[in-house]
């Protein structure tokens, strides 16, 4: 019987309604289906885990109760499981957060999969660690660590769903591994069987960023047009016993599913696309096809896959200082060039007025700023035009606050000490947390999963464990 893999979010921050067509459709259908929320990126989980720092019961996904609250009961009462990587730096809380949102609803038996291993911050200086081939950095010192991840495969989601839970939560899991769980759960595949594994991998991929696949950011007017994005809806992915899947979305929603919105998806983020690395199968999709088969329906076939890799990556957050951003903005007449001369004066002043190892970085929104370096060379040697509307943006770097707050000060100090009117300054700090890529084996991962708040005497498996 096909399996409906439903996307419910793409990244943290996206729109809280996107599930509520998709939940409807699912239950429409009647059949086993599973709803996913993809929340979390590596600058997510970073932020994730300073909010912790600051808050020990955050950490997790801010905007869970408005992702959640809309569809929890419905999903309850149709048999759909969530699973969710909004755990973010907080697994633990967010379970507590689902618990509470349940007993709102009148659910308070809701069965909660709480998945946990991923964090091996306490265990980092005892394992094997091999730096990423595309890292520069050293590792950081014990004194500036701040918290160390593992993308975790599906097999600790899947023993989540064998023990009954209804909701699984988890922290760092690979994207493509949420979606991969329900089906490994639900049609009992076998660990090697490496072509289903990379079709339910590749499902995932197709569905871990939400409406990518059905339109968003895929839109480019006038080169690819894309109907309604404003009511845009997020995909369902129908998958078969033996692999194969269709791409599709909830009727009645704006945005398309086509053969190019599955391509462009399909190779997101692949480097290679004969090994896409995760860590239940390496995909080769040199020989995939994909093909039309109706109105926002999509097949896709011909995937293939291959032993998973022995080493898993890992995520390492440390202190980096502090960082901080002030812009200031010039229109009218000749704002080009008081723009320009806006930055040299703040240039001039970083020169004797911060030491030596603040970084500084100067971007003439409207003229330069994405396609130019930290060195300013486009901006120097580019010509803009005189009359318009720029905004001059600073962003600076130091171990210490104080010299970053003094560098924005800078550009507040344009108010009256710089070129004619300028106006608008905003200005902010905060710390700034680095990540770095490195490579774990997978025995010195230990991942495993419990319903929380459940006795651990009476938690029993209620189907295809993970293996």
């Amino acid at each position: 019987m096909t399996f409906l893999l439903g996307s419910g979010a793409g990244f943290s921050g996206d729109r809280t309604d996107a599930a509520i067509p998709v939940v409807a459709e699912l239950i429409r259908r009647g059949q086993p289906a599973a709803l996913l929320f993809e929340t979390l990126g590596e600058r997510t989980l970073a932020a994730a885990h300073r909010a912790r720092h600051d808050d020990p019961d955050a950490g997790f996904e801010p905007l869970l109760d408005e992702l959640l609250e809309p569809v929890l009961d419905d999903c309850l009462a149709n048999g759909i499981a969530i699973l969710g990587n909004f755990g973010a730096a907080n697994p633990a809380g967010a379970c507590e957060r689902v618990k509470l949102l349940a007993e709102q609803a009148g659910r308070a038996d809701i069965r909660i999969g709480h998945v946990q291993g991923d964090d091996i911050r306490s265990r980092l200086s005892r394992i094997d660690l091999q730096r990423w081939e595309g890292e520069s950095g050293e590792m950081p010192g014990e004194e500036a660590l701040i918290s160390a991840n593992v993308y975790l495969g599906a097999a600790p989601l899947v023993e989540a769903l064998a023990l009954g839970a209804e909701v699984v939560v988890t922290g760092r899991v690979a994207d493509p591994s949420l979606f991969l769980a329900p089906l490994m759960h639900h049609f009992g595949w076998a660990w090697n069987d490496w072509d289903r594994l990379a079709a339910g991998t590749m499902a995932g991929h197709l569905g871990e960023c939400g409406s990518q696949v059905s339109g968003g950011y895929f839109a480019d007017p006038g080169l690819k047009d894309v109907p309604d994005l404003a009511t845009v809806g997020y995909p369902i992915i129908e998958v078969e016993e033996d692999g194969s899947l269709v791409v599709t979305k909830p009727p009645d929603t704006g945005g398309c599913v086509t053969e190019r919105t599955v391509k462009e998806q399909l190779l997101y983020e692949v480097h290679d696309p004969s090994g896409y690395l995760t860590p239940d199968v390496i995909v080769d999709l040199s020989g995939v096809r994909v093909r039309e088969i109706g109105p926002d329906r999509v097949a896709v076939s011909g995937i293939r896959g291959r032993p998973a890799p022995e080493r898993l990556k890992t995520t390492v957050c440390y202190a980096g200082g502090w960082q901080g951003e002030a812009e200031i903005s010039y229109a009218g007449p000749n704002a080009f060039g008081r723009a320009r001369l806006a930055a040299e004066v703040l240039r001039e002043r970083l020169t004797f007025r911060a030491p030596s190892e603040l970084r500084s970085r100067f971007d003439i929104i409207g003229h330069t700023s994405v396609f130019d370096s930290d060195t300013g060379d486009l901006q120097r040697h580019t010509a803009g035009q005189e009359n318009g509307d720029y905004r001059l943006r600073l962003a600076v770097g130091h171990p210490e606050r104080r010299w970053v707050e003094r560098a924005t000060q800078e550009l507040l100090a344009l108010y009256c000490a710089g070129p004619a009117g300028g106006g608008g300054v905003r200005r902010q700090f905060q710390r700034r947390i680095c990540t770095a890529s490195y490579l774990v084996k997978r025995s010195d991962v230990e991942a495993f999963a419990t319903l929380y708040g459940t006795p651990l005497n009476d938690q029993r498996s209620h189907g295809h464990g993970a293996q």
